[in-house]
């Protein structure tokens, strides 16, 4: 579900909880195949949240520390982490009246803005248990979160809202739609179409990475725009120029994967790799202090005992 990454770590949010890792440089050289990777991402910890529903995440500041932000869907609100909760709850939709495992208004997507939770979306205005489902073509809504200022509503299905180059933009999964919403007035304006669910959005450059997804027809989807506009829906990658609205590029799946949450971009890396935690080379890399690392006995024994030794 939620991905947040930047070059030094990756959280990635399952079912149950978050996974953090972090990239050891030192291990790609050693990954197949030799030489083409430029980071490696290692598990590092592992936190249990419990089925919370998790959905979109991203990396703030407090104090200098990185703060792992995360939208818990189950409980309608943000949320943040610490060693000795599931989670805590930091900020909830003024219309939701008490943490509660109902999904009141699935509350799904988060904007940072200068490192700061700012903007989210959801996909009703409820204070009632799965109240967002009944009618849940147009009942989206982008709120601020520093004031609770809806921003705009009567979205279709939005998801992933981000703030890029002085503009709040968002996508209409219902729609399959990319747009910016003017802060003022509240409305959007459509910068590109594309033939599928979107869900997953970050940009780089004149460029937006856009998540699609094969949306299946049951009484959640069934009456959204899209589903009645497009026939054959795809699920990929699309690669969007955000000043004319062309694609210019995209990863479409033949097969197996149906859906698509987030999309981030890594500037800088052009070859990553996530080892998980089955990977014989976890038992063979080691991360040390650097302080440490002047007292470790470079043999041909260790040599065979340890594939890597980096700090």
């Amino acid at each position: 579900m939620g991905l947040a990454v930047n070059q030094q770590r990756l959280a990635i949010g399952t079912r149950a909880t978050i996974w953090d890792l972090w990239n050891v440089p030192a291990v790609a050289s050693k990954v197949e195949p030799i030489g083409k990777h430029d980071a490696c991402y290692l598990p590092r910890n592992t936190h249990i949240t419990g089925d919370i529903d998790i959905h979109e995440m991203a990396w703030g500041n407090d104090k200098d520390n990185d703060e792992l932000w995360f939208v818990n869907t189950r409980f309608s609100c943000l949320c943040t982490l610490n060693n000795d909760h599931s989670f805590i709850p930091r900020w909830r939709p003024n219309f939701v009246s008490a943490y509660a495992p109902e999904d009141r208004c699935h509350l799904n997507g988060l904007a940072l803005v200068n490192e700061k939770p700012k903007y989210v979306t959801a996909l009703g205005i409820s204070d009632e248990p799965r109240g967002w489902r009944p009618n849940n073509a147009n009942r989206g809504v982008i709120i601020d979160v520093d004031n609770h200022h809806q921003i705009t509503t009567g979205l279709s299905m939005p998801h992933s809202p981000r703030w890029y180059k002085d503009r709040l933009w968002v996508l209409e999964s219902g729609k399959g739609s990319l747009s910016t919403v003017n802060l003022d007035s509240g409305k959007t304006n459509i910068v590109a179409q594309m033939p599928g669910f979107t869900r997953g959005l970050d940009f780089y450059g004149p460029f937006a990475f856009v998540g699609l997804s094969q949306v299946r027809e049951t009484a959640i989807f069934g009456s959204i725009p899209i589903t009645e506009q497009v026939e054959e829906r795809t699920c990929g990658v699309w690669v969007v120029n955000i000043e004319n609205g062309q694609t210019v590029a995209f990863v479409k799946f033949e097969d197996a994967v149906q859906e698509i949450f987030a999309v981030q971009t890594i500037p800088g890396i052009t070859f990553p790799e996530v080892v998980n935690e089955q990977s014989d080379l976890l038992s063979s890399a080691y991360v040390l202090p650097d302080e440490i690392l002047s007292e470790v006995a470079y043999t041909p024994q260790t040599e065979a005992i340890a594939n890597a030794l980096m700090h």
